[in-house]
């Protein structure tokens, strides 16, 4: 890895400093962004979108998928499930293809919003992994030359997940890192980009009740008191491990004080500014926990909460967007609820993590609607799209425009496109 890109991803995803540099700006490597945040650059993002309305292209993939795009310069990269086969294909900025492998069988999804390709690609310029529902994972160029792959349920033991693979893999300065939160054996492992070797591998087992053991969850990467940090949050647990050894910093417990079965996790915690926003208990609970301290909770609330929307945490504020379209802004500082309010109600609910961008909260719903609200200082509702598909990506900017992943076409929107 050259030392330029190194020293992007250090400044792009292991620091809580705001970030100016110009490839955190310009790129997208993960589903939640370089800052893991969910927040966009700054930009004039469209609000009124739609197939017909500043559309700057759309096409078909070819198969369906789940999995989050990212974007690295003028590369888009995506998964997906086509032929029956796990996929991974590339487009440039204009919607046209580079390049696509068919890479072996793939797995169905249960949940029928699910599919075999529902955890989202990493990026670091040279190398792009993809993970799916099958345990295959495979590190690429950018180009499209596969450099390695190793399927990790024949490597280290079943899934047991009793539903849908749902984390991503992240970088680290020591490779790609996955999390394997399930019933039984349970891990971290880290694998060289170079060439798939493990570099290590750790133990993230709790004796938790039944199916509270099991997460969906991807990890934060991050820098903690000068140390590269893996910030997991599952199994009713938070905890931090060293990047490059795997070895346990310290652990956070708490987060299901009356030993409650079913409580798997599937929200992410959402780092900014040393807190760890963490979702909990099904939308039940909503806590913040700082990470260079004693641990102890800044706030608890009950009642705001989302079981499988991340928050967005932005300028001292955090935007939660529940299942049922129940949004609600608070204090990061103090927990205080700023507003609460809900989107038009309806029996389909929301898996897409909201994005922040130009001020506003981009919220899709899983049958392709798309709504936009203020993200000032009372709940206002902007526009409603209609995308004629339904979704459960996390739409994501690039360069002042959105790209918007449905499950069998990809958007690209643009103000005052023709």
């Amino acid at each position: 890895m050259s030392r330029l890109l190194v020293t992007c991803l250090f400044s792009a995803l292991f620091t809580t400093a705001t970030l100016t540099s110009t490839c955190a700006l310009a790129n997208w490597p993960e589903w939640r962004g370089a800052e893991g945040n969910m927040v966009a650059p700054p930009g004039d993002y469209p609000v009124e979108i739609g197939p017909e309305t500043n559309c700057l292209w759309q096409v078909d993939l070819g198969g369906e998928g789940a999995s989050t795009p990212v974007v690295w310069g003028d590369s888009i990269f995506v998964s997906l499930t086509a032929d029956g086969q796990d996929t991974a294909a590339s487009y440039d900025l204009s919607g046209k293809e580079r390049w696509r492998l068919e890479l072996g069988e793939a797995r169905q999804g249960k949940n029928r919003a699910a599919t075999g390709s529902n955890s989202s690609p990493v990026t670091d310029g040279e190398h792009v992994v993809f993970y799916f529902k099958s345990g295959l994972v495979v590190c690429l160029t950018t180009d499209g030359q596969e450099l390695w792959r190793l399927n990790l349920q024949e490597k280290y033991g079943p899934d047991t997940l009793w539903w849908d693979l749902g984390t991503s893999p992240v970088l680290t300065s020591a490779g790609v890192c996955i999390a394997v939160m399930q019933e039984g054996d349970s891990y971290l492992v880290t694998l060289d980009l170079d060439n798939g070797k493990e570099v290590w591998k750790t133990k993230r087992q709790y004796t938790r009740p039944r199916e509270s053991d099991q997460a969906y969850t991807t990890p934060a990467v991050l820098e903690i008191d000068g140390q590269e940090t893996i910030v997991t949050f599952g199994a009713d647990h938070l905890t931090g491990h060293d990047a490059k050894t795997g070895k346990l910093l310290w652990e956070r417990s708490g987060f299901n004080p009356d030993d409650k079965g079913m409580w798997r996790v599937i929200a992410s915690a959402t780092i900014a500014d040393g807190v760890a926003v963490v979702p909990f208990g099904r939308t039940e609970f909503l806590t913040a926990v700082p990470l260079s301290e004693s641990g102890e909770a800044k706030w608890l609330k009950r009642g705001v909460g989302a079981d499988v929307p991340s928050p967005v945490v932005a300028d001292g504020k955090v935007f939660v967007l529940g299942d049922k379209g129940e949004v609600s802004c608070l204090d990061l500082e103090s927990g205080d609820v700023i507003w609460e309010d809900r989107l038009p109600r309806s029996n389909v609910k929301y898996y897409s993590s909201p994005l922040l961008a130009g001020g506003n909260l981009y919220c899709l719903r899983q049958d392709g609607t798309l709504f936009v609200i203020s993200a000032g200082d009372q709940f206002e509702l902007v526009a409603e799209n209609e995308l004629g598909d339904e979704s459960v990506a996390t739409p994501i900017p690039v360069d002042g425009t959105l790209l918007v992943r449905t499950r069998h076409k990809l958007f690209r929107f643009g103000t005052g496109a023709q």
